[in-house]
């Protein structure tokens, strides 16, 4: 946009430098032609001739210029366009890239809920974890104190049974005494 105003604006400048030149080149002309000078119309026809063919001379640059001024109007229209194109292009890709990022925005909301799920219930199962560990601890002490008790009363049950075996012998020996004495008695009868 900016070639096409700039080149525009150059070949505005040409052209009126061109036809300012001219005018003046008419008007010199115009004033030595009817300027009272002691030169002869041979001089004046010559430095006429002159002044014309500088003029055509000068027309013909100008064509020249003007020529390749469109040239290079035409040139940076087709600039213009195939850059144009490649804006096109490339906002394109922009706004792809965009939706893309924007999608990746959205993935990143819904990856960081998803992180913050997963740390509560890490933060859970922690938590639990504390708490099954301190039950087994309190389970490995009631199952020693179980196993202490049970070891205890595997003793007093051996003790039992020991004084029961002790008391049995006891009775029997009592009853061999009483049925010893009770001979002795019923043989001390028959005495008398």
């Amino acid at each position: 946009m900016t070639g096409t105003k700039s080149s525009q604006t150059a070949k505005n400048v040409v052209i009126a430098v061109l036809a300012l030149w001219s005018i003046i080149s008419l008007i010199v002309i115009v004033v030595w032609s009817t300027s009272p000078d002691l030169k002869s119309s041979a001089q004046y026809r010559a430095e006429l001739q002159k002044a014309t063919e500088k003029l055509e001379g000068s027309r013909m640059v100008w064509a020249k210029n003007k020529a390749a001024l469109e040239e290079m109007v035409e040139e940076a229209r087709e600039q213009k366009a195939v850059q144009q194109v490649r804006i096109q292009v490339l906002l394109d890709h922009l706004r792809a890239t965009n939706a893309s990022l924007e999608e990746c925005q959205q993935q990143n909301v819904v990856l960081n809920g998803n992180i913050s799920v997963l740390q509560q219930q890490l933060e859970l199962q922690q938590q639990t974890e504390a708490n099954l560990t301190s039950l087994i601890s309190q389970q490995k002490d009631h199952i020693e104190a179980l196993q202490q008790n049970l070891t205890q009363a595997f003793h007093q049950t051996e003790s039992c049974f020991s004084l029961q075996a002790a008391a049995q012998s006891q009775t029997q020996a009592a009853q061999s005494q009483t049925r010893a004495c009770q001979s002795s008695q019923q043989y001390l009868q028959r005495q008398l």
